[in-house]
């Protein structure tokens, strides 16, 4: 079972046009603006938040979960090439073998293959770190997020949570 070790500790990611750099609350006067549009919220719930409550949020969130037996790891995400925050990404570990993870980019920068690139470095860093299965929970109607769960090798299960299909991709032990 995942625990608070160092070694589920959101590093430094990086890939061909991303740095998926590990949040600080710091990170909340950029992205606020990034995710201030309300219709970004119209599948994963909520609504826009200033400056101050998203670095609140953030404060929270790197404060870690209060249960002891679940870990959660959360990343901003750099394109590179403009030098902008555009999103973020997260994982949800345990309790148990399982990860879950979610991912956001703000409108401005959808359509490009942010979210797909980023959620594919996040599926592979929650399998580098031993946890055996990563799931994410998808609107149906979100075309985008589907291609995303799908492209990162999630799999759609027959399983619902809150009217969002579950996907799910799991990983053989080694020598299995």
């Amino acid at each position: 079972m995942p625990d608070r070790s160092p070694a589920f500790t959101p590093r430094p990611l990086r890939t061909a046009r991303l740095d998926l750099l590990p949040l600080h609350p710091d990170h909340a006067a950029e992205l606020a603006p990034v995710l201030a549009d309300p219709a970004l919220h119209t599948y994963i719930g909520g609504e826009p938040l200033d400056a101050p409550a998203l670095r609140e949020r953030y404060a929270r969130w790197a404060a870690g979960s209060p249960d002891p037996e679940v870990v959660w790891a959360n990343w901003a995400v750099r394109l590179r090439e403009a030098g902008a925050l555009v999103g973020t990404v997260q994982v949800t570990a345990g309790p148990g073998p399982v990860a879950e993870v979610a991912w956001v980019t703000g409108t401005a920068w959808q359509g490009r293959g942010i979210a797909t690139e980023a959620a594919k470095a996040l599926v592979a860093e929650v399998l580098r770190q031993g946890v055996p299965a990563v799931v994410a929970h998808v609107h149906p109607e979100h075309a985008a997020s589907v291609a995303v769960a799908s492209a990162a090798g999630l799999r759609p299960t027959t399983r619902w949570q809150d009217g969002e299909r579950r996907w799910e991709r799991t990983q053989e032990p080694a020598g299995a």
